[in-house]
């Protein structure tokens, strides 16, 4: 009778046992087992960074026009970075989507027609990229700063640093201050005073780009 009672409490004390240790085990070895054959489809680069290649419909409408004038300019391979330029600037939206006016009349606002935009922007770009040797961040970054930053870090290194955006930012707000046009769009700007521009345009952009053609980097 003792025996059979301590049969009894030595099953139940094992069945306790599976439960609460060997089941949950199992389970999690087999969900390994499943995806291991049954491998889901998911793009990891997406939920490494939600963003990358995460360009609107507006900027995505525009995208023969940026073919055609990028074809123009001989920089048909450089697209998808002006697609993401665009997306950076404008989202696509408005009548100066590629925000060329600047360099086409050197003031905002007086382009009004988004394709006279995107071939005022194609252009622009195409000569920053020439100056810059086709180096795509000094590029890009003079896109925002203006083409005097080229000049600025070939003086300086003749590389792109993120230390030399700062700087020339900095120092042209120095410079500019006094007008009352400028001002830090970014609060990370405030601690360098380097509110002349955007001092990190390029990793703006680089955050739209899909890198699928990443060898022009």
């Amino acid at each position: 009778m003792a025996g059979s009672k301590t049969n009894r409490k030595f099953k139940i004390a094992l069945r306790k046992l599976f439960f609460k240790n060997v089941l949950p085990l199992l389970i999690v070895i087999g969900a390994i087992q499943f995806f291991a054959n049954n491998p889901l489809d998911i793009n990891v680069s997406n939920l490494t960074n939600e963003n990358r290649g995460n360009l609107s419909k507006q900027v995505l409408q525009y995208e023969d026009k940026m073919e055609k004038y990028a074809k123009e300019e001989g920089i048909e391979d450089y697209v998808p970075i002006i697609l993401a330029l665009m997306m950076q600037e404008s989202s696509g939206r408005g009548n100066d989507p590629m925000q060329a006016s600047e360099s086409y009349c050197g003031s905002v606002g007086c382009i009004d027609d988004p394709e006279k935009s995107i071939e005022q922007g194609v252009s622009y770009f195409a000569h920053t990229l020439e100056k810059a040797d086709y180096n795509v961040k000094l590029a890009l970054q003079s896109y925002n700063f203006g083409a005097g930053f080229i000049d600025y870090v070939r003086n300086n290194g003749g590389e792109y640093t993120q230390a030399l955006a700062i700087e020339f930012s900095a120092k042209k707000y120095e410079e500019l201050e006094h007008t009352g046009i400028y001002s830090c769009i970014r609060e990370e700007a405030l601690q360098y005073e380097a509110c002349y521009g955007d001092i990190y345009y390029v990793d703006a952009v680089l955050n739209y780009y899909d890198e699928e053609n990443e060898e022009i980097m």
